[in-house]
């Protein structure tokens, strides 16, 4: 009897290690994301998932303008472009 229940088991426990190794990791990354896009501010220094350091000058809604570079040119970029905040660090040299 025990024989036949093998392959579930087995099954059962290939499905909890996916989950407590990989899909639960990554749901708690995504929610960590979201909801420092969420506290974004006027003043965050940011980087973008590009690779574009800059200071942000103006937030309406799902858009914000950042300031970069030593000229200040000011770029609108789409909120979930956004990849960290550096608070605190100045991005001018």
């Amino acid at each position: 009897m025990a024989g036949t229940y093998s392959p579930i088991i087995m099954t059962a426990v290939f499905l909890g290690i996916f989950y407590f190794l990989i899909i639960r990791p990554q749901q708690k990354r995504d929610k960590q994301v979201k909801e420092m896009r969420s506290n974004l501010k006027v003043g965050d220094q940011i980087v973008t998932i590009g690779g574009i350091h800059g200071k942000i000058t103006k937030i309406k809604e799902d858009v914000l303008t950042i300031e970069v570079g030593a000229d200040k040119l000011k770029l609108q970029i789409a909120r979930w472009a956004v990849g960290n905040v550096n608070k605190g660090e100045s991005t001018e040299e």
